[in-house]
């Protein structure tokens, strides 16, 4: 895709600049913010009884955490040594001893009075377990009755009454690519990953903008861009190492721009503990807060792209690159004719900026020269996720900034292993190397040697919906294979979540902890299977990251949990107890076997064949896709798409909700108290002017609720836009809808229309009427 190759890491700077500083008080004494040196003891101290093994992990492995490609301490992006208190606290994951059996066999209504962190600190699971229906505990069985118990419940079902679901946890390219042989190999195009729930739609987005289904631009070209927008990401707080390109960025000059609802503290200053002088007085990361309204982002880029036109019709050329356009886009008369039609002041009500804003904004972009647009679930996890995935593209189409040095479009990827699972096939849309084209699919018959299905299989949302279909039904999910994942809490209305997998005839959990969804009933039968972490793997396997960078990481020499086995062998396996005359279809003995047949499969990832040893790695599409504007689309060009404004009504005392991520990583919450704001997991996030319209003082017990669940927490006080409240993800997940889906990806809709009120007066009304008064007023101004 691109003929420019990544030319390695750049160096910082050797001296301070002080007009950075945050403040003159030596690390940040007085002041809010997290305290690095403790929580790197506190990891010390939880991993002292494999203190040697741990040091190996963050020594030679490729990081498990975020997907920025920290190989070993080293990056390709800048020199020196790297490491976040992110990937330290998912160390002991991969450090610490089995589940005692007196723990792990008690009764499960023992087990289910304990959360998913604490489930998570009893250890790792030792061997196969099973629990069948009515059985008060988990027993311990073989890994092949384990299997066999699986292959005769695949062998009397309809293949489309099966689903195969895969986390993002540290799963590697190896297993992605198995996964995705396999579930075809056994019939079914029910197979799904963790990219459904965070960002499916940027993939949907670039495809039908772009051509492409990735990043279009590395990390290096934010060092040195001239304008570098967060858009909805929280990139200090969920990829913390990126503050040091930020740091780059800002001491060459680039202006950073932050588009959010919540003033976020963590992107206005950051103490970075690898950059001295930033260790001690901190780091100014943003230039400017543009805080727009939920689900006011397309709104909010109209408005841009409209006073563009109007710089135009007084000076052509001001605005938009005629030359990148003319030559490398479609579409421009027509999203002309449509940002046109609206007025300033409808833009201005959907975003909640004013007409200057959205001007200075504009003005800002029309004078650089590049920009980078960086965003994450802020954009995505929308019912119109798509859409504002491709008005960012929009923008940068306009603007030129796209396959050249310090320009792109990056959705930034929060787990490490995400980036490699759509384009190793481990997706209901996706095969190895494309989607399901009449060619692709042939193609991939070629290699694989067996026929595909054909017909279209579900996300996993529908899948689990599925279990709730009559008995007889062709689609009802009968066995559900899950590889980690937590569908409680990460899913819109856990109830409702918990009742599809209560309904599922037999499920099993391959994993490396219990989490809360394991102890879940079944119809039937739950078992639980021990997996390897990717450090245990033998002969290494492979990652991606939001960069497209594809790294080896080597086996690391340890202990290991007593039958946990890697996990693409399981799939393996299985395939072959179900079909073992074609086994040979499907059987690989090792990793670097996988990486052959990956390299023919996905002709992007040539390449990979060869990455055996620690630090081997290699980005596939070359430092920029679309370089010199040639996209991968039938004609070469890029597309200009007209998005029209997401209906938005509200009544007066009626706010917007969405979620946030506080001091976790995924669902896996580290500490109930977020160290950038002080807030505790069930605080509500309002703005002071909101609460003091409704008489709410700070800390005060409130209700937050509509039609979907009822939200109880205490009013926090933030720099968050009027209108607007967030609560923490998963534990605000009961106030958003069930069964809503972006129809272009299939994202769940994670924002709402919701009444806010003191808890006392909630309480007070004893008459239900009055709760279902409120609702049904909510329910008129829900779209």
């Amino acid at each position: 895709m691109g003929e420019t190759k990544h030319t390695g890491p750049v160096k910082l700077p050797k001296w301070p600049d002080p007009k950075l500083w945050v403040s003159p008080m030596p690390f940040g004494l007085g002041k809010l913010k997290p305290h690095h040196l403790r929580d790197t003891l506190k990891v010390v101290w939880e991993n002292r009884d494999q203190l040697e093994f741990a040091a190996r992990i963050l020594t030679k492995g490729v990081c498990d955490g975020c997907a920025l490609g920290v190989a070993g301490l080293r990056d390709q992006t800048l020199t020196g040594m790297h490491l976040c208190t992110t990937r330290l606290n998912l160390l002991r994951l991969n450090t610490m001893p089995a589940i005692r059996p007196d723990v792990l066999h008690r009764d499960i209504d023992e087990l289910r009075k304990l959360d998913s962190t604490a489930l998570r600190k009893l250890g790792r699971i030792p061997y196969p377990l099973l629990r069948l229906k009515g059985e008060r505990s988990f027993r311990r069985i073989s890994w092949d009755e384990a299997l066999r118990y699986i292959a005769a419940k695949v062998k009397a079902i309809d293949p489309k009454q099966m689903a195969f679901y895969l986390t993002s946890r540290g799963i590697p390219n190896e297993t992605y690519y198995v996964a995705a042989k396999v579930a075809r190999f056994l019939g079914t195009n029910n197979i799904d990953n963790a990219s459904r729930i965070c960002h499916s739609p940027s993939k949907t987005a670039l495809k039908r903008s772009l051509g492409i289904g990735a990043s279009s631009c590395s990390y290096k070209d934010w060092i040195g861009t001239d304008v570098l927008v967060f858009w909805g990401s929280v990139a200090a707080n969920n990829q913390p190492v990126s503050t040091k390109y930020m740091y780059a960025a800002k001491r060459k000059g680039t202006k950073i721009i932050v588009i959010n609802p919540y003033h976020e503290p963590a992107m206005d200053q950051y103490w970075i503990p690898s950059i001295p002088d930033s260790a001690l007085f901190g780091t100014k990361i943003a230039d400017d807060f543009y805080q727009v309204n939920i689900g006011g982002d397309i709104a909010f880029m109209n408005g841009v792209i409209k006073h563009w036109f109007e710089m135009e019709e007084k000076n052509p050329g001001s605005a938009i690159r005629h030359d990148f356009v003319r030559e490398h886009v479609n579409g421009l008369p027509e999203l002309k004719q449509h940002v046109q039609q609206y007025s300033w002041e409808v833009l201005e009500e959907s975003s909640g900026l004013t007409r200057e804003r959205m001007k200075e904004f504009a003005e800002l972009l029309a004078k650089a020269d590049s920009a980078v647009f960086v965003w994450s679930m802020g954009l995505t996890q929308h019912r119109f996720g798509t859409d504002n995935v491709s008005q960012v593209v929009n923008l940068a189409l306009l603007r030129g900034f796209i396959g050249r040095e310090h320009c792109g479009v990056m959705p930034i990827r929060g787990h490490s292993g995400v980036q490699g699972s759509g384009e190793m096939g481990a997706d209901p849309f996706s095969l190895p190397g494309g989607d399901f084209s009449d060619e692709n699919v042939a193609r991939i018959e070629r290699i694989w040697g067996f026929p595909l299905p054909r017909w279209q299989g579900d996300i996993v949302g529908i899948s689990l919906e599925n279990a709730l279909l009559p008995e007889d039904h062709q689609r009802k999910l009968k066995l559900f294979y899950t590889s980690g994942g937590n569908f409680l809490e990460t899913m819109p209305d856990p109830d409702f979540m918990r009742k599809c997998l209560e309904n599922i005839e037999v499920r099993v959990h391959q994993d490396i902890i219990l989490n809360t969804s394991t102890l879940t009933d079944a119809k039937e039968a739950v078992l639980v299977l021990p997996a390897m972490t990717r450090y245990e793997i033998p002969g290494g396997v492979t990652s991606t990251s939001t960069e497209r960078m594809v790294y080896f990481s080597p086996e690391i020499e340890g202990p290991r949990i007593e039958e946990a086995r890697p996990e693409w062998e399981i799939y393996r396996d299985l395939a072959a107890l179900v079909r073992p005359e074609q086994k040979r279809l499907i059987w690989f003995e090792t990793t670097s076997q996988i990486r052959e047949e990956i390299a023919k499969a996905a002709p992007d990832y040539e390449g990979i064949q060869n990455l055996r040893k620690q630090g081997d790695v290699f980005q596939w599409g070359g430092a920029w896709l679309c370089e010199g504007g040639e996209c991968p689309t039938p004609d070469g060009r890029g597309r200009l798409i007209p998005i029209e404004l997401p209906e938005r009504r509200k009544e007066e005392g009626q706010f917007y909700v969405t979620s946030r991520r506080g001091k976790q990583f995924n669902s896996m919450i580290y500490n109930t108290r977020d160290p950038f704001n002080d807030a505790d997991r069930y605080d509500v996030l309002m703005n002071p002017d909101d609460a003091g319209s409704l008489g709410i003082a700070e800390g005060e017990a409130v209700v937050v609720h509509n039609a979907y669940g009822i939200f109880h927490g205490r009013a926090k006080f933030a720099r968050i836009k009027a209108g607007n409240l967030e609560v923490h993800w998963p534990e605000g997940n009961v106030l958003f809808p069930k069964g809503v889906y972006e129809k272009f990806a299939g994202i769940p809709e994670y924002n709402a229309a919701a009444v806010l009120e003191k808890a006392e007066t909630f309480h007070a009304h004893k008459d239900r009427k009055y709760i279902k008064k409120r609702i049904k007023e909510l329910d008129l101004e829900i779209t």
